[in-house]
């Protein structure tokens, strides 16, 4: 059966602990270096302890080493890798080909910064000996299908969180505005969160501090069926640097759209073993969310931007009916609560406050200033939510059944897990018969079935020779012994690893790299001569000046977002730019290709500004 794998953010140790157990069946975290988020790097010692945590659940844990690397870095790189992989990682999530060329011993997964957005392109990258391909945010269900037809590597995609606007991998952007701040070395400055003007490059403004580059995040959990019928097998969250009720609620609301979908696939199996058992209902919208959206999911279209805040909106809430001082009041909403934090728009900006008290339908924000009727009111914090998940006590159990065999001289007993793993334990002694069989029976099936703190939940026990009586402390002591010997047992399976050498012979679908293709080191470019390559421009993200350059590719466009697209008869047909500061990019559209793309103009004086 082939497997399917729900696929978690972890920044540290705790929420690595946090998405095992509410579902998550793989990790992807960051070692301390070459990580494309380094504020959630982590120590080579604390990813072993993440290991041991996700192996007695046969969670998988892929280690980010996905940045771009300079030639004086590879042998850093290359000591980094080899540490993970001691520390037992499953498989390196990697951009840059340079790791490809290390003969590492473990899976090694192409990063969605690698930009893969072709048949051809994940083709080549799993006939050469990778594992899995990690496609781009923007891909229709129609592309990711013919991906997956044509590779043979397995296909991971993102279904949930925050979009980069430019295609993964060859956004430059933060780069261009500053020398030290780019996304493919791990430190974006996010300037697509950034307000900007869209002008004509001469003065007139169409559109004036907006942010016009920000679009809303992502959720396909609705589309989970058609993606496991498209052939993905990974489901993506991302959020390295998103809080722990994030990771608890957003793993556990698609832990229960997987095993929805996985249902009515029986040729389909999960990639881990264990129940998470909740104590909250999860709820998407209550987590960080800039609105939620299906991107290019089915197609290009309209209604995917944020131009008013790249800012947590959350959930709507309602319109307010009436206004009443310092209060207001909304019809037929959800209901509101003190502490919950509410935002609006008002004058083009987006208002946040928090609720200071409700009295029926009467709600009395800490800051009224800028609600009016008519006011669209969200939630984007719930206090009593977010209280829910910090006191939750959901717990990750693995069935087990046991066997308990009692004899006049001896006690055995055996616990057999829901991989059919199996801990035998026995102890010799006098067993006599109890004065009460039955209650006996009784006494010892609910001593077998307490596994206290452990992983495990025994569903099932057998007992033969339940008329023999057993003191509760040796029953205690055996069933302890009993369920570590089956952790340690477990312990000893890791997880099945798909590791291949590079295939050379394999031809790479292009004879020419543009200076976007990222190339930056000796084995990168070696790496593509030896493919079939003959020409590689030197690599943009190497420049010093980005003036002239594109910066930016991207399935968004700015003017179909404002009904402005180039094949509908637009009322703005010169050139447009975006403006900001001393920053300024020329804006280009390829209709065939229904992209849009962001040039770097020589940078404006303050005069001009």
């Amino acid at each position: 059966m082939k497997t399917v794998e729900l696929l978690a953010p972890s920044k540290d140790y705790s929420s690595a602990v946090a998405a095992v157990d509410y579902g998550a069946d793989a990790l992807y975290i960051g070692g301390a270096l070459f990580g494309a988020r380094h504020a959630a790097g982590n120590s080579t010692e604390e990813i072993a302890r993440v290991v041991e945590y996700a192996h007695r659940y046969g969670v998988r844990v892929h280690a980010t080493v996905n940045t771009l690397l300079w030639d004086s870095e590879l042998e850093a790189a290359e000591a980094q890798a080899r540490e993970l992989i001691a520390a037992g990682v499953d498989a390196l999530i990697v951009q840059d080909m340079a790791l490809r060329r290390m003969n590492l011993p473990v899976e090694l997964h192409a990063s969605t910064q690698v930009c893969n957005m072709t048949p051809e392109g994940a083709k080549f990258l799993g006939d050469t000996g990778f594992a899995r391909v990690i496609l781009e945010r923007s891909l229709s269900l129609d592309e990711i299908r013919r991906i997956c037809a044509a590779t043979t590597a397995e296909v991971e995609c993102f279904v949930h969180g925050a979009i980069c606007v430019g295609y993964s991998g060859r956004c430059f952007l933060s780069r261009s505005m500053s020398e030290s701040r780019s996304g493919n070395r791990g430190a974006c400055s996010q300037p697509c969160r950034l307000t900007w003007d869209l002008t004509d490059g001469n003065g007139t403004k169409y559109l004036t501090g907006k942010h016009l580059l920000s679009v809303q995040d992502m959720n396909l959990s609705h589309r989970i069926g058609d993606l496991l019928d498209a052939g993905v097998t990974s489901f993506k969250i991302e959020g390295r640097l998103k809080d722990e009720g994030y990771i608890k609620n957003v793993v556990a609301y698609y832990r229960r759209e997987v095993d929805r979908a996985l249902a009515e696939r029986p040729w389909l199996t999960r990639a881990s073993v264990g129940e998470s058992r909740y104590d909250f209902t999860p709820d998407t919208s209550k987590s960080f969310t800039r609105g939620e959206s299906e991107y290019f999911f089915d197609g290009r279209r309209r209604g995917v931007a944020s131009f008013d805040t790249p800012k947590s909106v959350g959930e709507r809430i309602g319109r307010v009916s009436r206004v009443e001082g310092r209060s207001f009041r909304m019809q037929g909403a959800e209901r509101l609560n003190a502490g919950d934090g509410i935002c609006f728009v008002s004058g083009g900006e987006l208002i946040g406050t928090n609720v200071n008290t409700v009295e029926g339908d009467r709600i009395t924000p800490n800051r009224a200033e800028g609600i009016v009727k008519g006011t669209e009111i969200f939630r984007n914090y719930d206090h009593r939510f977010n209280k829910s998940l910090t006191v939750s006590r959901t717990r990750r159990v693995i069935a087990t059944d046991a066997r308990l065999d009692i004899t006049p001289t001896r006690l055995q007993l055996t616990f057999t897990d829901c991989e059919g793993r199996t801990a035998t334990v026995a102890q010799d002694g006098a067993f006599d018969c109890a004065r009460n069989p039955e209650g006996n029976l009784s006494s010892l099936t609910r001593q077998v079935q307490k596994s206290g703190d452990t992983i495990f939940a025994v569903e099932h026990v057998e007992v033969t020779g339940g008329e023999r009586f057993v003191p509760a402390s040796v029953m205690t002591a055996l069933r302890r012994e009993g369920l570590e010997r089956l952790l340690a047992e477990r312990m000893r399976h890791t997880p099945a690893h798909h590791i291949t050498e590079e295939v050379t012979s394999t031809r790479y679908p292009a004879t020419a790299l543009l200076n976007e293709d990222n190339v930056t080191n000796r084995l990168a470019r070696q790496f593509y001569l030896d493919h079939g390559v003959e020409q590689i421009a030197p690599a943009l993200e190497l420049q010093d000046d980005f003036t002239g350059e594109r910066v930016m590719r991207s399935a968004y466009c700015i003017r179909r977002e404002i009904g402005e697209c180039l094949k509908k008869n637009p009322r703005l047909r010169g050139d447009l730019y975006l403006e900001r500061g001393m920053m300024r990019y020329k804006l280009e559209f390829d209709c065939r290709r229904c992209e849009m793309s962001l040039r770097t103009c020589a940078r404006r004086t303050p005069k001009e500004y």
